[in-house]
C-alpha cells in the first residue's frame, strides 16, 4: 500500500491491494485520507506580505528669471614669488642654441643675399596698419612758478632712453635776462602718477637758460647754455647740487648768450664726450672736461664777415672784421667734419672742423680760433633761427633745412647755393625746424602764429610736412599755444619715434603723439626726395 498525490484535487490518496476473499478476508474499499496542501496559501501569504507600494511622488515645473546681471573683470598683481618661479623654470641651453645657429648660418645668409638681390616686389607698397594723419596731445607739462614769472620755454630735449623730457625756462622777447632767475625742469613720462604741473626735478639757475641738450648715451647728464655766456652740465640723478661741470666766466667764455649746445664724440677718449657751444658773439667753441668740475676750451672757430665766402649771387655782408652772430648749427650725418650754421645776416653757411685758416678775431683766447666757413647759401629775408641736416640722404645731396624770421623754410643741397624749395609757411617768424628721425620725407616746423596765405590755411603753430603728399603745404598744422603766442622749440624723440615735444611762450611743453602716417617709412622713400631734388637741380 502507498499514498498517491492527486495534482488536480491537491489531495493525497491511499492506494493498496484489494483484501483477500471473504473466507479469510472480505473485500472492501476504505475511504481515502485527505491531506490539505498549504503550499499555495503559504506562498501567496509570503508574496502578499513582502509586496509594497511607494507613496505617490508629486512633481511641479517652475521658471526662474534673474532681475539683474553684471560682468566684472579682476586683474591680480603678479607676486614676486611667481615671477621668480617662472624665471627659474625658463632654462636655455645656450650651447645647443649656438651649435644650431652655426649650422644654419651659411644657409640663412645665402637666402638673405638672394632676397636682397631680388626685384620681385619692386614698387609693391605694404600697408600693415590703417594709416591716418591724427596727432594727439598726450601731455601738457608746465612749472607754475616759472609761468608766474611769465618765463617762456626756450628749449626742449629728450634723454638717451626717450622716457625723460627736459625743458629750459628763460625769456626771448625782452626783460632783464642777465639777472632774472630761471629753471631747468624734467619729467619722466614713464613714471606712475605723473603730475604734469609738478616736474620730477627742478634746477634753479641764476641766469636765463637759452638751450639744452641731453648726453647721447648717459641719460642723467644734460648740458645748458646760459644768457650770461656760460656753459653748465647737470647730473639729474643728483638731487643736491646737480652741477658737475661749468665753464665759469673766463676770457674763453662767450660774451653773448649761448643759443645752442651739442655733444660731440671725443676721438681720443671713447668714454668721454666734448661739448660744442655757439653764440651770437660769432664764436663756435669746443670744450673738454678739466679738473675741479671745470670745462676747458679745447678748440674753437670764429665767424668773421671778411672771411665769409663771397658768392656772386648773394647779398653782401657789411664786409670787414665784424663778428657774424651764429644762431643755430647742425652737423652732417655722413661726414662728422661738416656742419651747417645759420647766422643773423640771413645766411646758411657750410663749415668744416678741418679748416686750418686762422680767424681774423681780435679778442684774446687761450687757443687759436679758425675760420670754418666754406660756402654760403642763398639767404633768407632775415636772421636764420634754425637749421637741420637730413639724417637719411646720402652724400650725393647732403640735404638740410633752414628757417628764419621771413617765415620761410628753405630746402638746400650742399652741392649748390640756391635753395631747392622755398616754402612760405608764415607771415611771422619761424623759430625751429627739425627733420624726422624715421621718415626721410617728413619734417616739423614751429611758427609764431597761425595764418592763411595763397597756398594753404594754417590753423596752428606746429606744422608737419610730408613731401610724399605735397612739397608746398603741410600735411597737418596743430594749434599749440593760446592766441598768437609762438612756439619756440620742438624735438622729435629718436627712441619713442611717435613722440614730438614742443615748447611755447606760455611756459608750456606739449608732448604730441604722431600717427603711423608720420612714423612708418614707405618703400623706396629714400629715393623719392633725391629724385625730386635732382629734377629741380637739373
Amino acid at each position: 500500500a502507498r499514498f498517491h498525490g492527486n495534482p488536480r484535487s491537491g489531495r493525497w490518496e491511499f492506494v493498496g491491494p484489494r483484501p483477500p476473499p471473504a473466507a479469510m478476508f472480505a473485500d472492501g474499499t476504505a475511504p481515502g485520507a485527505d491531506v490539505e496542501s498549504l503550499w499555495r496559501s503559504a506562498r501567496s501569504a509570503r508574496c502578499e506580505a513582502k509586496s509594497c507600494q511607494t507613496a505617490k511622488i508629486s512633481t511641479a515645473e517652475t521658471a526662474v528669471q534673474s532681475r539683474t546681471s553684471r560682468d566684472a573683470g579682476v586683474q591680480t598683481d603678479q607676486s614676486k614669488d611667481a615671477v621668480q618661479a617662472f624665471q627659474q623654470e625658463v632654462q636655455v641651453d645656450y650651447a645647443s642654441l649656438l651649435s644650431f645657429l652655426q649650422r644654419v648660418e651659411d644657409a640663412v645668409i645665402k637666402e638673405l643675399n638672394k632676397n636682397w638681390k631680388s626685384r620681385a616686389f619692386d614698387g609693391f607698397e605694404v600697408n600693415w596698419t590703417d594709416q591716418n594723419e591724427t596727432v594727439l596731445c598726450l601731455h601738457t607739462l608746465s612749472y607754475p612758478e616759472a609761468q608766474d614769472q611769465n618765463l617762456q620755454v626756450t628749449s626742449v630735449s629728450w634723454n638717451a632712453t626717450g622716457s625723460v623730457v627736459a625743458c629750459s625756462y628763460g625769456r626771448l622777447d625782452g626783460g632783464d635776462w642777465s639777472t632774472e632767475k630761471s629753471y631747468v625742469c624734467t619729467w619722466n613720462l614713464d613714471r606712475r602718477g605723473l603730475n604734469p604741473r609738478r616736474p620730477d626735478l627742478v634746477v634753479d639757475v641764476p641766469s636765463s637758460v637759452m638751450c639744452l641738450a641731453f648726453h647721447p648715451s648717459q641719460p642723467s647728464l644734460v648740458a645748458g647754455g646760459l644768457f650770461s655766456g656760460e656753459l653748465v652740465v647737470w647730473d639729474t640723478s643728483r638731487t643736491e647740487d646737480p652741477v658737475i661741470w661749468r665753464t665759469g666766466m673766463t676770457d674763453d667764455t662767450h660774451t653773448d648768450p649761448v643759443y645752442q649746445v651739442n655733444w660731440l664724440p671725443d676721438a681720443k677718449h671713447r668714454n668721454r664726450a666734448r661739448l660744442l657751444s655757439m653764440s651770437t658773439d660769432g664764436k663756435i667753441l669746443v670744450w673738454r672736461e678739466a679738473r675741479d668740475g671745470r670745462l676747458a676750451l679745447a678748440e674753437g672757430f670764429a665767424m668773421v664777415a671778411q672771411q665769409i665766402p663771397r658768392n656772386a649771387q648773394l647779398k653782401k655782408f657789411a664786409w670787414g672784421e665784424a663778428a657774424v652772430g651764429v644762431t643755430s648749427l647742425s652737423f652732417s650725418h655722413f661726414d662728422p667734419r661738416v656742419f651747417v650754421v645759420g647766422v643773423e645776416g640771413g645766411y646758411s653757411l657750410k663749415c668744416s672742423t678741418a679748416a686750418e685758416t686762422l680767424a681774423l678775431h681780435r679778442t684774446g683766447s687761450s687757443v687759436p680760433l679758425r675760420a670754418p666757413a666754406e660756402l654760403a647759401f642763398s639767404p633768407h629775408g632775415g636772421p636764420v633761427y634754425s637749421v637741420s641736416c637730413s639724417p637719411f640722404h646720402r652724400q650725393v645731396l647732403n640735404l638740410f633745412l633752414s628757417c628764419g624770421t621771413d617765415g620761410q623754410v628753405h630746402l638746400h643741397s650742399m652741392l649748390q647755393t640756391q635753395a631747392l624749395v622755398s616754402l612760405q609757411l608764415s607771415k611771422k617768424y619761424l623759430f625751429c625746424v627739425r627733420w624726422s628721425p624715421v621718415r626721410p620725407l617728413v619734417f616739423a616746423a614751429a611758427s609764431g602764429e597761425g595764418n592763411c596765405n595763397q597756398h594753404f590755411c594754417s590753423i596752428g603753430d606746429v606744422h608737419l610736412f610730408d613731401f610724399e603728399k605735397s612739397s608746398r603745404k603741410p600735411a597737418v598744422s596743430i594749434k599749440q599755444a593760446a592766441g598768437e603766442r609762438p612756439v619756440y622749440c620742438l624735438e622729435f624723440n629718436i627712441k619713442q619715434t611717435r613722440l614730438l615735444a614742443a615748447g611755447d611762450a606760455t611756459g608750456t611743453v606739449k608732448v604730441w603723439q604722431l600717427s603711423s602716417d608720420f612714423t612708418e617709412q614707405g618703400p623706396r622713400e629714400m629715393n623719392h626726395l633725391e629724385q625730386l631734388a635732382s629734377e629741380i637741380m637739373d
